[in-house]
């Protein structure tokens, strides 16, 4: 009953990062499982993934219904990854535990230095004075009202980014596919080689590549981590390798957070929202390495 407890508690944190940051949790609970609940690694690896689908489900539905993802690039991203998230379980199974998590370790530091960049070389917010910016804000919000009764008969929806939820912004060019085809793919491998959902890797790509702001990066990540991470969970369980008492609990907690995380995207600076996300890797690729070089643990 502890355990069940302390993973629940544990698993609302992970659903907090999971839907604010687009990731499924996987870099955050694959460590907590090793550390704190003492699993091996394929084990850890293994009930990350399975645990990771429910986390991304519910945060993902909050992104859709807030209009912060873009449907189409996570439906393919998604089911490009499916088809590879197979081959990396296949891949670890074969592979020594210290490659798994030295793996994990890199690409989540990788990742980190990839989102420190763009940090910091996005523009900070203007400091405005508070009535005056709401004066402004009234004004501009009136003009653009009166602008688009002039010249569009219909309304689009948008995020607070500016851009489309709907994809209307993005032109789906074979290289802009292809470009999809191939985070997916990377995530997909990585998903079934360490356990995660691939959102540590696919949110900087999205950004990169994509041209996807963060706010609606971390929705299209989860809708993508939602489809990719099945076809590996489902892989590790007709292995035996799924701790399902430690998934389960941990998934109570994981399940409201997400819900919780994915509704405060619209509230948080993309800056901020970007240096969280690079610290928060940071921080995890640093406790997983010491971890494995048997310093703690």
């Amino acid at each position: 009953m502890e355990m069940f407890v302390i993973a629940a508690l544990f698993g609302i944190l992970v659903g907090v990062l999971s839907g604010l940051l687009g990731i499924g949790g996987g870099v955050v609970m694959v460590p907590l499982f090793r550390l704190v609940f003492g699993l091996e690694p394929i084990v850890a690896t293994a009930t990350s993934l399975f645990t990771i689908i429910p986390t991304s489900l519910s945060g993902m539905a909050k992104h859709v219904r807030n209009k912060t993802c873009v449907a189409r690039v996570g439906i393919v991203c998604g089911v490009a990854g499916a088809c590879l998230s197979p081959v990396g379980v296949i891949a670890a199974a074969a592979s020594p535990s210290w490659a798994v998590m030295g793996a994990a370790a890199l690409i989540i530091a990788y990742s980190a230095f990839t989102m420190f960049k763009k940090a910091l070389a996005a523009p900070k917010a203007a400091a405005v004075p508070a009535e005056k910016g709401r004066e402004e804000r009234a004004c501009s919000a009136s003009q653009a009202s009166r602008a688009a009764a002039s010249e569009k008969p219909a309304e689009t929806s948008t995020s607070d980014d500016g851009l489309s939820a709907d994809s209307a912004d993005f032109a789906f060019t074979p290289l802009f596919v292809a470009k999809i085809v191939a985070i997916g793919v990377l995530a997909g491998f990585m998903s079934g080689y360490v356990g995660v959902g691939g959102g540590f890797i696919m949110v900087p790509l999205f950004m990169a590549l994509l041209s996807v702001p963060m706010r609606l990066a971390s929705g299209t990540s989860l809708l993508a981590v939602c489809i990719l991470a099945v076809p590996g969970a489902i892989e590790q369980g007709l292995l035996g390798n799924i701790d399902f008492l430690v998934g389960i609990a941990t998934a109570a907690g994981s399940i409201p957070g997400a819900f919780l995380g994915a509704g405060l995207v619209k509230r948080v600076p993309e800056r901020m929202l970007r240096l969280a996300f690079a610290v928060f890797l940071l921080v995890v690729a640093v406790i997983l390495t010491v971890n494995e070089l048997g310093f703690i643990g």
